[in-house]
């Protein structure tokens, strides 16, 4: 089969041919219509995350069943399906209390297997993990749904508690942070946008941002924050993963206001130096967001069905199977369009 691979850290991945996935008990075969670029995908090929090499990424996808192990119960070869970025198990402790995205014995595709780069994925525990997808869902937008826009959603929702009325801080402004500024605004929260780049506020504004911030103007975020908000968030997302972004969320927030960390904070970023002074005096609030369960995708999906949330819009560019390797290499650099960019399988 096809799939776009890299055999050493920070290679420009190459479209190639690689042996078919074998179908693992309790899993399935999923033939993929659309994979999304995702951040994290760049952090393993950079070396941030590793990963056994050679190496397939990708895991943010929508697809067809096209073969079913032994034991799975609840789906058929043709479904249409997506899946969280984090497979649990289904059979341990974490995941009978329904956390499967904490997981300790968890599988990711794209991560601790071959993703989504590829026209075949295998996915592990499919009662457990895979999710229907509507019939008026198409594979391109609910390829969006799999990691940033799950994940921004639970950290609103589940972590946030973010209430209609409420101020909401979205620190970093790529595929995470509209997709949280998107859900925000949904919500009924008056949001906050931040970022460096006039493309990424631009497209924050347009999905319905009441206020920006321009990182680079000099003038410290958080001050900004709290005075456009009346005195801080209610809740702050750093969706771009830097230690001076997480500062400036937790910084910025009112009292008993609650950060969330969803951008991906690894090796020598891993420890920001965040004001626990504040968080004390203020009792803040700090939670990490680590994707969503399968069982909770039907609260997103209604409010996608319903036209609350419109994923679609949060697609900048389409691509063929043999340019995800260069989309994917492109993330080193400023985007030159907002948006997340989807790979569709079935362009030539």
């Amino acid at each position: 089969m096809r799939a776009v691979r890299y055999d050493a850290v920070g290679q420009l991945p190459r479209l190639t041919d690689v042996p078919e996935p074998v179908c693992p008990d309790g899993g399935v075969v999923v033939r993929v219509g659309a994979t999304g670029v995702c951040r994290s995908d760049w952090h393993a090929w950079r070396g941030h995350d590793p990963v056994a090499l050679p190496h397939v990424p990708g895991h943010e996808l929508a697809g067809t069943v096209a073969e079913v192990g032994a034991g799975v119960r609840g789906w058929r070869v043709g479904d249409r399906v997506t899946v969280p970025f984090v497979c649990g198990c289904g059979a341990c402790p974490t995941c009978a209390a329904g956390d499967q995205q904490v997981c300790p014995h968890q599988t990711q595709p794209g991560f601790t297997g071959p993703g989504s780069f590829a026209d075949l994925v295998a996915l592990h525990a499919a009662d457990t993990n895979l999710v229907g997808l509507p019939d008026g869902l198409d594979d391109v937008t609910a390829a969006a749904l799999g990691c940033r826009f799950a994940t921004a959603f639970r950290a609103l929702t589940a972590h946030g508690g973010l209430r209609a009325g409420q101020w909401l801080a979205v620190h970093g402004c790529g595929g995470a942070g509209l997709s949280a500024v998107m859900i925000g605004v949904a919500l009924g929260a008056r949001v906050v946008a931040v970022d460096v780049s006039p493309v990424a506020l631009d497209a924050a504004h347009r999905l319905g941002a009441d206020a920006l911030v321009d990182a680079s103007s000099g003038t410290p975020v958080a001050e900004a924050v709290r005075e456009l908000t009346g005195g801080g968030a209610h809740v702050s997302l750093d969706c771009a993963g830097h230690p001076d972004v997480a500062v400036a969320s937790v910084r910025g927030l009112r009292r008993r206001g609650r950060h969330v960390q969803v951008g991906l904070l690894l090796g020598a970023r891993s420890t920001p130096p965040l004001p626990m002074d504040l968080v004390v005096a203020h009792e803040l609030s700090v939670h990490g967001s680590h994707g969503m369960a399968a069982h909770e995708y039907p609260a997103m999906l209604a409010m996608v069905a319903d036209g609350r949330l419109d994923p679609a819009r949060l697609v900048g560019s389409v691509v063929p199977l043999g340019e995800a390797g260069a989309a994917l290499a492109a993330l080193d650099d400023a985007p030159a369009h907002a948006g997340l960019t989807v790979v569709d399988l079935r362009l030539p």
